[in-house]
This record gives structure tokens, C-alpha cells and sequence, in this order.
């Protein structure tokens, strides 16, 4: 490994570039499992659950909720393809809170009325609530 190589990282949504860094390493958790990735690692194509990104870079690390996706690194550019993603100081935490209150009670509503479909939808928007908040760090 170069003694001073390092990684660019970019975060992308259907609604435009969220976040664009050089970085040390970046850690996401794909649908296996947690992978961090160095300067110089072999080329790879991942889906990646509904959590935080982590970007370490000048002794920092930037985080960042991304609520699935994809990632793929190849010549030390990692590129997220995310269904959405906020920063750690853009989240909203009230408005993610209330998210929160609103999946659960849909939860609720949708085990009475025996809903799988709706069940569903309401558990993703509840993992999307959760990882907003725990990155916001509130």
C-alpha cells in the first residue's frame, strides 16, 4: 500500500450528490455484514443495508444514514448509489423522532388488522427512523 493513498468517496441519491470526500477507510454494512474498506483494496460491488456510513479521514470520521443501496469501489473511488442518505448534521431530529412514532403505530395498526404487506413497509420505515437518530448521535 502507497504510503499516502487514499480514497474518494462519494454518496449519491436520485436526488443528487449528498457527500463527497477523500478518506482513509470507509465502513458500511452491506446485507453480510460490516466491510471496511482501505486505500488499495480489490474492486467490489455490495448492497448495502439501511445504516450509517462511516468516512474516516485526518483523524475524523464523518457519518452519514444511508438507507440502502448500493456501493462499489474500484480504483480507490467508492461510489454509493443510495436510496437516500443525509449527513450527520443535516438530519433533522425531531422530524425523524416523529417518523419513528408514526412507524411504530403503524406497526401496531398493521398486526391487528394482519397486514404482512403494510407490516413490512412500516418495520423499513421504522429501521429508516432508528438509523437517522442514532447517526444524528441524539
Amino acid at each position: 500500500m502507497a504510503e499516502n493513498s487514499v480514497i474518494t468517496v462519494s454518496i449519491v441519491t436520485p436526488d443528487g450528490k449528498v457527500y463527497e470526500h477523500t478518506a482513509d477507510m470507509v465502513v458500511v454494512t452491506t446485507l453480510s455484514g460490516q466491510l471496511g474498506i482501505l486505500p488499495n483494496h480489490i474492486p467490489v460491488i455490495a448492497t448495502i443495508a439501511v445504516d450509517e456510513v462511516r468516512v474516516k479521514h485526518d483523524d475524523k470520521e464523518d457519518k452519514i444514514a444511508v438507507n440502502g443501496g448500493f456501493i462499489e469501489f474500484s480504483g480507490d473511488t467508492a461510489t454509493i448509489v443510495a436510496d437516500s442518505a443525509e449527513t450527520q448534521t443535516s438530519i433533522d431530529v425531531l422530524r425523524a423522532q416523529q417518523a419513528k412514532k408514526r412507524a411504530e403505530q403503524r406497526i401496531e395498526q398493521a398486526k391487528a388488522a394482519e397486514d404482512a404487506d403494510s407490516l413490512a413497509r412500516a418495520q423499513i420505515a421504522l429501521r429508516r427512523a432508528i438509523n437517522r437518530i442514532n447517526v444524528a448521535g441524539k
